[in-house]
């Protein structure tokens, strides 16, 4: 019989994670990115799912709070941005029920936010003019954090 190998002691040490997550300044500069690129709400999430911000332009339906909420947790959840997996859950038939789970909304405007390669919270963005341009609004205000 062969010996029993012993756990490495990396495997046995338990250390806690250390993770990014959303700062307020990255927030701010986020929400003030997007109401330049459009007139919409825009809802971030933490990496947690946590509402850290939500904000509503003038004249903007009252409906778009909740889809920009769900845009962002949609995007959050799946790691995928909404519009993507609309696309896939209309071209995938082993992925065309993902459109029955209650808390996703397969609409374009919500996008992770990824920090190296990390997606440490979401931005949802609704009432642009369509879920293309919510999406675009989202992606503007993701440049203005890229340096």
């Amino acid at each position: 019989m062969g010996a029993v190998s012993q756990p490495s002691s990396a495997a046995t040490s338990a250390e806690p994670l250390s993770q990014n997550n959303m700062s307020l300044k990255l927030v701010s500069q986020l929400e003030e990115g997007t109401l330049q690129a459009c007139h919409a709400v825009i809802a971030l999430l933490d990496r947690g799912g946590r509402l850290v911000a939500l904000q509503r332009d003038d004249n903007i339906g009252p409906h778009n709070t909740a889809a920009a909420q769900r845009k962002a947790f949609t995007s959050l959840s799946t790691k995928t941005a909404s519009r993507k997996l609309s696309d896939i859950a209309r071209n995938n038939p082993e992925s065309e029920n993902l459109n029955t789970v209650e808390d996703l909304l397969l609409l374009g405007g919500g996008v992770p936010i990824r920090i190296d390669g990390e997606v440490i919270g979401a931005i949802g963005v609704a009432g642009a003019g369509g879920s293309a341009i919510d999406e675009g609004c989202a992606l503007a205000a993701l440049e203005t954090i890229k340096n």
